[in-house]
């Protein structure tokens, strides 16, 4: 008898590459103007970043997340938080990269009465020097990579050699990219937010800008617009949508993140792709409804309920 079938199987492990980040987050009636003041009306301090975020979300919805990218120098208040909080979350920290002298990403973050967020972030410029661990290493039980367009300069050929592996990569677009970007093509999953998708294919429609990227790249392409649902290319080229559940929203900072997230641990759990998009969408629209960044983020039962509520919604409207 082969007592190991009967053992638990790990849940699909998923590398996030990119620069944790130390928020400072501050609710504000309003955004101040340029040379003015204005008194918060409460603050709290959480880490963030786009790897980091969609790592919280991945553990949160049952997955396996370890993050991969550069730091400040280990002496630094910033890193001991982060590490603190990232140890709390049990994602694994072995591949991030201190460098010495150099500090770690900080923003001040300001969310408004909508839930709407505006941030002010410092990168180190010299962060970006960063040498990652080799190939090997970082894909050994890797089931996917979670990287963001920004981290193309330190991630581009480890994202190619996972696709030779036949390991997908899920690229978070959130800057306008380079028609000649390498990710374009080390890539199998690019999922824009709609201004970088109109800005990169400089159309000023997502449908169009979609179809136009889509003659460079073999990857999937998507484009999130929050609150409007997500636009996606099928298999025939063809557009589609995918609608965002309809939340009363207090809080955005980390939505996105969590987005991708929860997309990626879809996509390895081998979900068809409508289903992994309104498995994100759901996980991203209770996110909203919380304070606290993606620490907010929700536990899979939470989004089960949210998706099991929207079928059964969407067969009463198919049967009036």
């Amino acid at each position: 008898m082969n007592f190991q079938d009967k053992a638990p199987k790990l849940p699909p492990r998923i590398l996030c590459i990119g620069m944790p980040v130390r928020d400072l987050t501050f609710h504000t009636p309003g955004v101040p103007g340029r040379g003015s003041k204005e008194n918060a009306t409460a603050f709290d301090e959480i880490c963030g970043g786009n790897a980091l975020n969609g790592a919280i979300g991945i553990v949160r919805l049952g997955g396996r997340a370890s993050i991969c990218g550069p730091m400040g120098d280990a002496r630094e208040t910033s890193s001991r938080f982060i590490f603190d909080q990232m140890a709390h979350e049990g994602i694994e920290t072995k591949h991030l990269i201190h460098m010495p002298d150099l500090v770690t990403p900080i923003s001040a973050v300001m969310i408004d009465p909508s839930g709407e967020r505006t941030i002010v972030t410092f990168r180190d410029p010299k962060l970006w020097h960063v040498k990652l661990p080799d190939f090997d290493t970082l894909l050994d039980d890797c089931a996917a990579i979670l990287t963001e367009s920004r981290c193309a300069e330190f991630c581009t050929e480890l994202c190619a050699e996972a696709v030779r592996r036949g390991i997908p990569v899920i690229v978070d677009v959130d800057r306008a990219m380079s028609l000649r970007e390498g990710l374009l093509n080390a890539s199998t999953h690019l999922v824009f937010s709609s201004e970088p998708l109109q800005e990169t294919a400089d159309v000023s429609d997502d449908a169009q800008a979609l179809k136009k990227i889509a003659k460079l790249t073999p990857s999937f392409l998507a484009g999130t617009r929050g609150p409007r649902g997500t636009i996606w290319l099928d298999e025939k080229g063809e557009i589609q949508e995918t609608p965002a559940f309809p939340v009363h929203t207090v809080d955005t900072l980390g939505a996105g993140d969590v987005f991708h997230g929860a997309f990626a641990l879809a996509i390895t759990e081998k979900q068809e792709l409508r289903q992994a998009l309104r498995f994100a969408s759901a996980a991203a629209a209770l996110k909203c409804t919380r304070f606290g960044g993606a620490f907010a983020a929700p536990q899979r039962t939470e989004v089960e309920e949210l998706l099991s509520h929207g079928q059964s919604v969407a067969a009463d409207r198919a049967g009036q």
